[in-house]
């Protein structure tokens, strides 16, 4: 078995001192008909702050590779990681198998574990007691260039 060798993740850990305040308008825009202009206050985000629950079990992972591209993961996306969630079935994850980090949906099985990309044109990783397995953590967040 072999993990695709152009799925690559690249890690970052969160610069939480940085209180970068970008503008942001709290009463949402309308994503169908365009709603009246309303009295808006204009404030301020810090999106480490919105996207991090758990600061110290927390980085962020930039994808390369398109196994995860019907999940809505597509390659350079940067997922935001909680080491601190217990993996579980269905959930997405940061997985270290074999020595290689891939990112794959859990799948549990009554009797294994399977990594299983969301692209058709990959296979699923059965995890047996031959594979070395350590799940880094579990995505919460994509953060996208469109």
């Amino acid at each position: 078995m072999s993990i695709e060798k152009k799925q690559k993740l690249t890690f970052f850990r969160p610069d939480l001192e940085s209180e970068i305040k970008i503008p942001y308008i709290s009463h949402g825009v309308s994503a169908g008909f365009p709603s009246p202009a309303l009295d808006f206050m204009e404030t301020s985000i810090d999106l480490n702050k919105i996207l991090i629950e758990n600061k110290i079990a927390t980085f962020y992972v930039q994808v390369e590779g398109n196994s995860m591209i019907d999940a809505g993961i597509q390659d350079k996306d940067i997922l935001v990681v909680d080491r601190s969630i217990e993996p579980a079935n269905k959930k997405i994850a940061i997985c270290l198998i074999d020595g290689e980090f891939t990112v794959k949906r859990i799948k549990v099985d009554v009797d294994c574990l399977w990594l299983i990309p969301e692209n058709a044109s990959y296979t699923p990783i059965k995890v047996t007691e031959e594979n070395q397995l350590v799940i880094w953590g579990i995505v919460t967040y994509v953060i996208k260039k469109i």
